[in-house]
């Protein structure tokens, strides 16, 4: 088998959410950003927010205008 071939694992890894929320687990990176976490994430709070970073929302409703404006 080769020998080094594996990333460096670190098992202390910590992990900052956008919300403001940082914890710990383990990870091949040293520090991690991500921008949703258990603390702020629609299912786990029950909070309903729609995250449309791509404005794919507003063409959906566009595009849902015109067809019934055409009925």
């Amino acid at each position: 088998m080769k020998k080094d071939i594996h990333p460096k694992y670190y098992k202390n890894a910590k992990v900052n959410c956008a919300c403001g929320n940082s914890f710990t687990l383990g990870s091949t990176k040293e520090f991690i950003e991500t921008e949703i976490c258990s603390s702020c994430h629609p299912l786990y709070t029950g909070k309903e927010k729609v995250i449309d970073t791509l404005g794919q929302v507003q063409k959906f409703k566009a595009r849902l205008a015109k067809k019934t404006k055409k009925k």
